[in-house]
């Protein structure tokens, strides 16, 4: 057996320092134009509801 002197394995990436900033963003909107879409749908159904 050899005792090679490789460098040790990386360890895991992380992930909170290396999150793609454009990543982030784009999540951020769609959580944003989701809740949005729900409110708009939410309405809808109340103003429908209110029409009986």
């Amino acid at each position: 057996m050899s005792d090679s002197s490789a460098a040790p394995a990386p360890s895991v990436m992380d992930e909170e320092r290396n999150f793609p900033r454009g990543l982030a963003i784009r999540l951020f909107a769609y959580l944003v134009a989701g809740h949005v879409l729900a409110g708009f749908l939410y309405l809808l159904f109340e103003a429908g509801a209110k029409g009986r």
